[in-house]
């Protein structure tokens, strides 16, 4: 009896303590997981479940590991968010799966995705013709972004890449609009922002910049 009752109290402590774990992790959707939030939620779980199955094992040999883990994981998220190329080496960065309405098969083998992938993620978005679509983007989450040709040509919608993340001009996005960094850094400074380095977030999108500066 009093094994069982020590079951029930880890269970409900553990079960608290994982909640305020993932809180702490910050919110993020599941289907937005990177692969070091999927290692380290397994990992913690599977402890969870190790510490209930034995009663009379010290509850600390649990709390130890699952602190080391939620340790690395917050000195990870702070190094990422001060620090662009750890994070692409954490998360990922998106792949141009189609652009301009052309597949790119080398962008889908270093991916190892397959044409039965994009054509399952196509029909999820209740697209059925490769040719009705101007741009696909794999995101490090897996999913897919799509913009579809008719909402091109009718201006619902354009793609958007930003041309600067955390003061880091993106080389990629601007050979993708036919652009180059000399041309960005010009019509930046024509509008008053002459040093990079202080932007956080830049876009260009129907001859339209947003520009957002970083905080101090």
């Amino acid at each position: 009896m009093e094994e069982y009752f020590l079951i029930i109290i880890r269970t409900l402590f553990l079960y608290f303590l994982i909640i305020f774990i993932f809180r702490i992790m910050g919110k993020r959707e599941i289907g937005e997981l990177s692969i070091l939030d999927l290692v380290v939620f397994i990992m913690i779980a599977e402890m969870a479940v190790m510490a209930i199955e034995q009663p009379k094992d010290p509850i600390i040999h649990t709390l130890l590991p699952m602190g080391v883990i939620v340790t690395i994981q917050i000195v990870f998220a702070w190094i990422s968010l001060r620090s662009k190329p750890f994070r692409e080496l954490l998360d990922g960065t998106p792949s141009v799966i189609i652009h301009k309405g052309k597949i790119d098969d080398k962008v889908m083998k270093k991916q190892r995705y397959n044409y039965d992938d994009l054509l399952l993620q196509l029909r999820e978005k209740d697209i059925f013709n490769l040719a009705d679509v101007e741009f696909a983007i794999l995101e490090p989450s897996g999913k897919l972004s799509v913009l579809k040709k008719d909402d091109e040509e009718e201006g619902s919608q354009s793609l958007t890449l930003p041309l600067i993340l955390d003061g880091e001009v993106q080389t990629t996005h601007l050979d993708m609009i036919g652009k180059t960094a000399f041309w960005l850094r010009k019509e930046l400074r024509d509008r008053g922002f002459k040093n990079i380095q202080e932007i956080s977030f830049c876009s260009f999108q129907n001859g339209q910049f947003y520009v957002d500066e970083k905080n101090h």
